[in-house]
């Protein structure tokens, strides 16, 4: 019996598997088969779509970070290496504008050598290596000294004009103190032939000039060139530019008009000067 009931069961089998063959033939015969499938496909992707795009959600930022964490080793690398690129290039590009600025300054000081007052004085040319402005006080230190034959006293001179005075002289550089120092003193002559007087004073590194003793009843106008007197034992040679003037003030009752000037020679940014290697006569 039992026999009986597998040999049923078997051919049973056979039966479903035969009806289900010729099932699927016939679909594909007529073309369903292929919708039935791709009815399936399309479920299965509808139930498992949002199950990938939580993974993907999960999965994809972990392997950015992993891949980012791989090569930031490199990118800092080569990060680093473009900031140096960069600031070498400001480097060389900030030295080429002092370098012009230094060489334009050269030409106008060798030009200001070759004014009728300097040009057949002996001269020195000397480099600034370092200053010492103050509110009140305003000198610089130059590379030249007594090796040089520059001593105390030696007017100095920049381009466009009179810069100061050695005030200390070692053996290989010098103190310089500028015009604009507020124990500079400079006699000038203005007005007709330069026959009028006065007194230029400093007063402080970045500061006008003062002129003093300028007569109420003498004409002075503004842009008006001050030189060196050419009064006798003078402490300067005669006729270097020293101050333009700047503005005019006429006070009533006053017997002095208020005069204020420039320094005729920049001195913004002293990079060479000229040491005039003269002294006073006896």
């Amino acid at each position: 019996m039992a026999r009986a009931r597998r040999s049923r069961r078997t051919l049973t089998t056979l039966v479903v598997l035969v009806l289900l063959s010729v099932s699927v033939i016939t679909l594909d015969e007529s073309g369903r088969a292929h919708t039935l499938i791709s009815g399936s496909k399309s479920v299965a992707s509808d139930v498992f779509s949002p199950i990938r795009a939580a993974a993907n959600a999960i999965i994809d930022p972990i392997g950015r970070f992993f891949a980012g964490a791989v090569h930031y080793g490199a990118v800092q690398q080569e990060n680093q290496k473009l900031q140096a690129e960069i600031g070498q290039l400001r480097q060389d590009l900030a030295t080429q504008k002092l370098e012009k600025a230094q060489l334009t300054q050269l030409r106008a000081l060798l030009a200001t050598d070759k004014l009728p007052s300097v040009a057949t004085l002996t001269k020195v040319t000397a480099e600034v290596t370092g200053d010492t402005p103050s509110n009140f006080a305003n000198t610089v230190t130059i590379d030249k000294g007594r090796s040089d034959g520059v001593t105390v006293g030696d007017p100095v001179m920049g381009a466009g004009g009179l810069v100061g005075q050695v005030v200390e002289a070692g053996h290989s550089t010098a103190q310089v103190r500028l015009v604009t120092d507020g124990a500079s003193r400079v006699g000038v002559g203005y007005g007709k032939g330069n026959g009028e007087f006065a007194t230029v004073a400093g007063q402080g590194a970045g500061k006008d000039l003062s002129v003093g003793y300028v007569r109420a009843s003498t004409p002075v106008s503004t842009g008006e060139l001050l030189v060196t007197d050419a009064l006798p034992a003078a402490q300067f040679p005669p006729g270097l530019p020293v101050a333009k003037v700047s503005t005019v003030h006429t006070v009533p009752g006053s017997a002095d008009k208020e005069v204020v000037a420039e320094p005729a020679a920049d001195l913004s940014s002293l990079a060479y000067v000229s040491v005039l290697l003269w002294s006073p006569p006896p």
